[in-house]
């Protein structure tokens, strides 16, 4: 009876063996996938940081296109404006009645 509890023994703690290898292995298999999984998420991380760089980048630009073209139609809409003006004053002052020509008297001797 000796000889059978001490076989129980021996496969409850080759069992335990198995279980234990078994573990091990599988926490070294997950190490090494958190370990690739760290190298993805700095790359990742500095990708982003990238990103954000252009991102600011570009806005930045956009922004000073949208100024320069505010400005250019400011400019434009101005001298429009401008040339409205002078055609409206120029017809109003070629036009104006107290200015016509009026037939200056001759001089004719005896007068």
């Amino acid at each position: 009876m000796g000889e059978t509890r001490l076989q129980w023994c021996k496969e409850q703690a080759d069992e335990v063996k198995e279980i234990m290898v078994e573990n091990y292995n599988k926490a070294v298999e997950r190490e090494g996938k958190l370990g690739e999984l760290e190298l993805r998420s700095d790359d990742l991380l500095s990708k982003s940081k990238t990103f954000t760089k252009s991102a600011a980048k570009v806005s930045q630009q956009t922004r000073w296109e949208n100024i320069k073209m505010k400005v250019v139609i400011g400019v434009v809409v101005t001298l429009l404006a401008l040339v409205i003006i002078a055609i409206i004053i120029w017809y109003s002052v070629r036009d104006d009645p107290g200015e016509q020509t009026k037939p200056t008297p001759s001089m004719t001797p005896g007068n």
